[in-house]
């Protein structure tokens, strides 16, 4: 598969709206509360019979500060005491998922997001794993994925080598930008030394996996200076890297209320950046894998976008496309069978459930007939940039040209500005529209269609 990209910034400016990120089909945005913890119930007993791996995902929610940017469900305390209890809790929940799951079922990915997981002590952390493994079936390291999100602030040499012991085998850096006037501005202060120490001991601790984020349209970010983070991130080599647009919706998000919009780069520089980090990746030899993200060309996420093996889940993209996954913790989001489901918002709520001996799942979606079948068709053009029409229609026995007459409609003018190529076999996105993978894949969302008003979700690009 070819897997070049085309800046076109006429194009990029016309179709620049906002849109789902389609770690899901259905997005959130759809689930509802008549989905219960029996329905969940329910879907686990039907996931038994498929024999499929599982995947774990653990949330973390306290960061010791406020990042202004952040849009994630965080608790911002120094109030270390608030770990013990909420450790309490999620080993219950371990403990009641577990009875859910056939114990011959082999948990092949693991995750640990925030949050920042290590807000906990490495006792606590060393306690949490102890549990999992008590509970799950946890595949050798050979095979398995075990991922945790790393703030270098929170993290040292002793810890990273306790995260390799205790099985973890990737990670993923935060690193935002390593301006000072920038980090200043959103409240972030992480030197680059201590980004270094920590990636560095990750890999004398043999990680197989290092991925760096970043983050573009902050306060006075220009492309010279993003340049010169970018230059410091590309000598040191990482695996992976996320460059994420800052999507900046004060009226969601609160600790965004905090960032001078004056402050903001004008949309012209933002795509500056991204243009020059673009060129900047692809000449030092990064693949541009799809939707923020790029890898070595010998990394799993490359090889498995080349195979056609490439899946996209609510941890971005996966090598296992096959997995169950679990959710544990507060807010955490769970895809068994064919249904999503999601724990409680709230730290009181989420405990309630747990010390009464519930399942804390409140909503979900159980997907229909068409919902697989448009998911599937947003996977395969989200993963590959492509999608086979007679393997579609085979999969799904389905006529593909009257199945998505509409879509196919939506996709002619995108095929006239040379975004993509449709024939009677395959949707092809071309390089120019790679980055507009979102507004190619909302054509088969039949819930946008829908919609009136703001949608909620953040620009493409």
């Amino acid at each position: 598969m070819e897997q070049g990209i085309s800046f076109d910034l006429d194009l990029i400016r016309r179709y620049d709206q906002s849109g789902p990120r389609y770690t899901s089909y259905p997005t959130a945005v759809e689930f509802d509360e008549s989905f219960d913890a029996a329905a969940y119930r329910a879907a686990c007993e039907r996931s038994n019979h498929s024999g499929r791996p599982l995947s774990l995902y653990f949330h973390i929610p306290f960061c010791d500060t406020v990042c202004f940017y952040c849009a994630c469900n965080k608790i911002a305390t120094k109030d270390r005491s608030l770990a013990p209890p909420y450790l309490e809790r999620v080993y219950k929940e371990l403990a009641l998922q577990s009875e859910l799951v056939d114990k011959s079922r082999v948990v092949e990915q693991l995750h640990w997001g925030g949050g920042t997981p290590t807000f906990l002590s490495h006792a606590q952390l060393t306690e949490l794993m102890d549990a999992t493994r008590r509970h799950f079936n946890l595949a050798g390291d050979d095979v398995g994925e075990y991922s945790i999100e790393i703030d270098p602030r929170e993290a040292d040499a002793a810890g990273v080598a306790l995260l390799r012991r205790l099985g973890f085998n990737r990670m993923s850096l935060g690193v935002q930008d390593f301006d000072p006037r920038v980090q200043q501005a959103v409240n972030r202060i992480q030197t680059e030394a201590e980004t270094m120490a920590v990636l560095e001991a990750a890999r004398s601790e043999g990680f197989r996996s290092i991925s760096i984020d970043l983050i573009y349209g902050l306060p006075f970010q220009t492309p010279e200076s993003f340049a010169r983070t970018l230059e410091r991130i590309i000598a040191v080599d990482p695996e992976r890297l996320s460059v994420f647009n800052y999507a900046h919706l004060p009226e969601r998000f609160k600790p965004q209320r905090r960032i001078n919009e004056a402050d903001l780069p004008a949309p012209e520089a933002k795509l500056d950046i991204l243009q020059s980090t673009i060129e900047r990746l692809t000449e030092a030899g990064y693949v541009y894998i799809g939707m923020d993200h790029f890898a070595r060309p010998d990394d799993e996420l490359a090889r498995a976008q080349q195979a056609g093996t490439l899946y996209r889940n609510f941890q971005g993209y996966s090598t296992h496309a096959d997995c169950d996954l679990i959710g544990i913790g507060v807010t955490s989001i769970g895809k068994i069978d064919n249904t999503y489901g999601q724990n409680r918002r709230g730290l009181e709520e989420y405990y309630a459930d747990l010390d009464a001996g519930r399942l804390p799942v409140f909503r979900g979606i159980e997907l229909t007939r068409d919902d697989l079948i448009r998911r599937d068709m947003i996977t395969r053009l989200i993963c590959h940039f492509e999608l086979d029409i007679p393997s579609a229609e085979a999969a799904w026995d389905i006529r593909f040209d009257e199945y998505f007459a509409d879509a196919l409609m939506k996709l002619r003018d995108m095929a006239g500005d040379g975004l993509l190529e449709v024939d009677a076999q395959k949707i092809r996105i071309l390089p120019r529209g790679r980055l507009l993978v979102r507004n190619i894949c909302m054509a088969f969302d039949a819930y946008l269609a829908t919609k009136t008003g703001p949608i909620g979700f953040s620009k493409v690009i």
